[in-house]
């Protein structure tokens, strides 16, 4: 009987004991993601410019090539950019279409449709479509061309470090992300509230 419940001493404070711990890498060891440090770091981005950020928290880089994703993140900040500024222009009373006088950003949609304005628009957004459609098959079919590049430009980057170049690209990208978030502020603010330049 001593000997039975000696044992289960003995059993019970073994359970106590420290486990001996295997240095073996985990996800919870991987590197994280400084946008989002409780997730790992998105291995696709290494090599882009703007990969110090590491923000994928979906890992869409996972199933979608990052030259593709990249072209899309520069066309759209690139639209944005050039939306917002004209959004204000509008507002502030800059107009380029005679059809457009006296109109708001807000308002200028709907009636430059009626109108039969916006279907010029149409057709040159989608040439453009078109053209840049044909660039990015190529650089994805391993042309050598990077992301966004349309061959524009090259003037300003005269005589810039590779450094300095690089350091445009991150500028681009950021001003691109910001003009994105701008514009669907600008635009969500003139409609709820029906005020232009500066919406509030």
């Amino acid at each position: 009987m001593k000997f039975a419940v000696l044992a289960s001493l003995i059993g019970t404070a073994a359970a106590f004991a420290p486990a001996s711990v295997s240095k073996s890498s985990t996800a919870l060891n991987a590197e994280k993601s400084p946008a989002m440090p409780f997730l790992p770091y998105p291995e696709n981005l290494k090599g882009y410019i703007g990969d110090d950020i590491g923000f994928d928290p979906l890992r869409i880089s996972d199933y979608v090539p990052m030259d593709y994703l990249r072209e899309s993140e520069l066309k759209h900040g690139r639209v944005a950019m050039a939306a917002i500024t004209g959004y204000i222009a509008v507002d502030l009373g800059i107009v380029v279409h005679p059809l457009g006088q006296g109109l708001t950003s807000a308002t200028a949609h709907e009636t430059l449709v009626e109108k039969g304005v916006m279907g010029n628009a149409l057709v040159f957004i989608g040439l453009f479509e078109v053209v840049s459609w044909l660039a990015i098959a190529e650089m994805l079919q391993g042309s050598g061309r990077d992301a966004g590049d349309f061959g524009w430009g090259y003037q300003f980057l005269k005589g810039k470090s590779e450094a300095q170049i690089n350091k445009l690209k991150y500028q681009e990208i950021m001003n691109g992300r910001l003009a994105m978030l701008a514009f669907s502020g600008a635009v969500t603010q003139s409609v709820l509230y029906d005020k232009g330049f500066p919406y509030f």
